[in-house]
């Protein structure tokens, strides 16, 4: 069973990294391209508006998603009820959203930002139509089809976005992109899903995926709120410009973390869901996906940490050079986010949305505080209170999620424990290393590479059994192609 658990994972986990992983380096390198051709402050203006657009996304969603995929009898009511409901809260969100408008430009002081706020909300009605299609793709495990869909759309978009730039739409530019974005998505997934909505609709069933959704709505807005309260804090007592430093800063800190743990929780929740019940099978592989998603995260992260100047200055050009000290920070806090996720995972694979949100509520209100004693010292003090809060995090969420699965703090962190010190030796070596270089193309380059080698190396000394694995199936892989051909 384990075997076939571990097989089965890693093809799911495979498509869905082709999916996310593939678009959202195309995404990521789109928005370098962007952010070369686009001034710091016009990406801050419309950072300033990602909280309300964020916030409003999660009302779009309220959770059913994975209400969705967390249920074993659903039903074709189930998905029909939960479509017709997205859209009725996607007119009402956007509605809101289009009165608040003027209050927001008012607010930061920016007149621009009405019509900008206006014509970015369309992507909730655009989004709501597509939240079951995802859903329902997620629990067949069907990433190959959500590849498609994505990757078309964010290369047609992001072609558009680049040629808008080119031809100094500045600010329209990002947005278009955005829009034609999430429209595209948006069609190829109902061209390739081949799903529509029956003509019914059930309270019994908005009812009983609320009662899970529900929590999970409320959590995630809390997350949302918090995540995005940087950026509204620093637009009102900052600039745009410090704005687009530290949204910038952050979208590349959280850039490896964030997608590589989205590859791997939505590929192993539907898994997990399945063998919810079958205790000690749920706790094996909890710490197998722990140390296989750190295994990749935390050397990634350091390694940007300590490469963050030359990065900036290749990527990005020296007119985004004030943000290096506040990637580096950002880098640091961010690594520990695989820890967070599934242990924040794992309370939805055993249906304690409960928890979540009770964790949720006390992590936000510690942020909160951190924030309001940070605020007043600058943008770098306020990426170390980012960084205090992410350990707090950890602590929180690990004494929720061993209520669950009785996977306590020291298990957890001797676990993942190795791989810490493998990727801060790896770290240090990169630093010494580049200590007499100058050039940042040079530094950049030597940098990821004596770091993938050292870290591949550290690992073959050390007998890390992720880089065996790893190995074999690379190996195995090679020897299937080799007697294919």
């Amino acid at each position: 069973m384990k075997d076939s658990l571990t097989s089965k994972t890693f093809k799911t986990v495979g498509w869905s990294a082709v999916e996310r992983f593939s678009v959202q380096v195309i995404q990521f390198v789109i928005s370098i391209i962007l952010a070369r051709l686009v001034a710091p402050s016009e990406y801050g203006l419309i950072a300033m508006l990602t909280i309300f657009i964020a916030i409003a996304q999660s009302f779009v969603d309220s959770g059913f998603s994975s209400a969705l995929v967390q249920k074993n009898n659903r039903t074709e009511t189930d998905f029909s009820t939960v479509f017709y409901f997205n859209i009725a809260i996607s007119l009402l969100v956007y509605g809101v959203l289009f009165l608040s408008a003027p209050y927001i430009a008012l607010f930061y002081k920016e007149p621009l930002l009405e019509l900008v706020c206006k014509w970015m909300g369309l992507s909730l009605l655009i989004q709501g139509l597509s939240v079951v299609q995802i859903a329902k793709l997620t629990v067949l495990l069907d990433f190959k089809t959500q590849a498609k869909a994505s990757l078309i759309a964010v290369i047609i978009s992001g072609l558009l976005g680049v040629c808008l730039a080119y031809y100094d739409y500045g600010i329209w530019a990002l947005l278009l992109q955005s829009l034609v974005n999430n429209l595209l998505n948006t069609v190829f997934l109902w061209w390739f899903a081949k799903w529509v909505p029956k003509w019914i609709f059930s309270w019994h069933s908005l009812k009983t995926l609320f009662s899970f959704g529900s929590k999970l709505l409320l959590s995630g807005l809390l997350h949302t709120v918090y995540i995005n309260l940087y950026s509204l804090v620093i637009g009102r007592k900052y600039t745009a410009m410090n704005v687009g430093y530290f949204n910038q800063s952050s979208l590349v800190a959280r850039f490896p973390s964030v997608s590589l743990m989205a590859i791997i929780s939505r590929a192993i929740y539907p898994i997990q869901c399945e063998i919810k019940d079958e205790n000690e099978l749920l706790n094996s592989s909890f710490i197998q996906y722990l140390r296989i998603s750190c295994y990749f995260i935390f050397p990634i992260m350091i390694g940007i940490a300590v490469v963050a100047k030359p990065l900036i200055l290749v990527l990005l050009t020296d007119k985004w050079l004030p943000m290096s000290n506040l990637l580096s920070v950002l880098c640091i806090a961010y690594m520990w986010n695989p820890i967070m996720v599934l242990n924040n995972q794992i309370l939805n694979v055993k249906g304690r949305s409960d928890y979540f949100l009770k964790s949720e509520i006390i992590k936000k209100i510690a942020g909160i505080i951190i924030l309001l004693v940070t605020i007043q010292f600058g943008l770098t003090i306020m990426c170390l209170g980012i960084f205090v809060y992410n350990i707090l995090d950890m602590v929180i969420i690990i004494y929720y999620s061993k209520k669950v699965i009785n996977i306590g703090y020291y298990e957890q962190f001797k676990s993942v424990f190795s791989i810490f010190l493998l990727s801060v030796a790896m770290g240090s070596i990169i630093y010494f290393s580049l200590l007499l270089i100058s050039n940042a193309y040079l530094q950049l380059f030597l940098g990821v590479f004596i770091g993938f080698v050292s870290y591949l190396s550290l690992s073959k000394l050390f007998n890390m059994k992720e880089f065996n694995f790893l190995f074999l199936k690379l190996k195995n892989s090679l020897a299937m192609h080799l007697n294919s051909v």
